[in-house]
């Protein structure tokens, strides 16, 4: 079905008659991401707390784009094209809330048909590619009746990813703080591990660490 509305974005735009499609919300996310060190034996840990891969890991390659004045990088918003191999997603980050520790924004996302085509209608309404990130990604859940053992409660629905980027090996854990915090520690992780920054941000600072000029975060050949 589709549906029209004119707020709350129109004025990104800068459209006379804003009327532009969105796609459904699917409301405010919350999620850290932590440094793998050893990959094999985080996997290995996953498997011991229950959990399991939902698929093989997938490639994807995301393109940021912002209008050439940067008003959503400025209202630290993101508008993000994903590509994999057989879906696409189109997703818009709101500004981070303060959550101490924890990132926590509004999401809305939706598959695309042809991310091609979305491209060029971003592209007409003036916005531009600032930014490309590529990493390969699996996808973890636990059985809905697992047991936290130290609660002796049952987990919380919440999603954890494995990363593998050109800036490292992370995990992502998306869900209810408790769980994140649950999952985190029997991971071996402290809440001075969580990382919120996004992958743009680690880039970057990556960059100026070693002293390098900022491009693209692209692997040099497909692993």
């Amino acid at each position: 079905m589709i549906i029209y509305i004119r707020r709350p974005f129109a004025h990104l735009f800068l459209i006379p008659n804003p009327w532009f499609l969105i796609f459904p919300m699917r409301g405010h996310e919350t999620e850290i991401k932590l440094k793998v060190a050893n990959p094999r034996a985080t996997k290995r840990k996953l498997a011991e707390l229950g959990f399991a891969a939902t698929g093989p890991r997938r490639f994807e390659r995301n393109l940021l784009f912002d209008f050439p004045d940067l008003r959503l990088r400025k209202a630290r918003s993101a508008l993000r094209l994903r590509f994999e191999k057989d879906r696409n997603l189109m997703t818009y980050k709101g500004a981070p809330l303060n959550h101490s520790g924890y990132k926590v924004r509004r999401e809305i996302e939706t598959k695309v048909e042809d991310g091609r085509q979305v491209r060029e209608a971003f592209e007409a309404l003036g916005l531009r590619e600032m930014f490309r990130y590529e990493k390969y990604r699996t996808t973890y859940h636990q059985p809905l009746n697992s047991i936290d053992r130290n609660t002796k409660r049952a987990d919380s629905s919440g999603e954890v990813v494995f990363d593998q980027t050109p800036i490292g090996d992370f995990l992502e854990l998306e869900g209810p703080k408790r769980w994140i915090d649950s999952v985190a520690r029997r991971l071996g992780y402290t809440r001075n591990d969580y990382i919120t920054q996004s992958y743009a941000a680690l880039y970057l600072a990556r960059c100026v660490e070693r002293g390098v000029k900022p491009g693209n975060m692209v692997f040099g050949k497909r692993r």
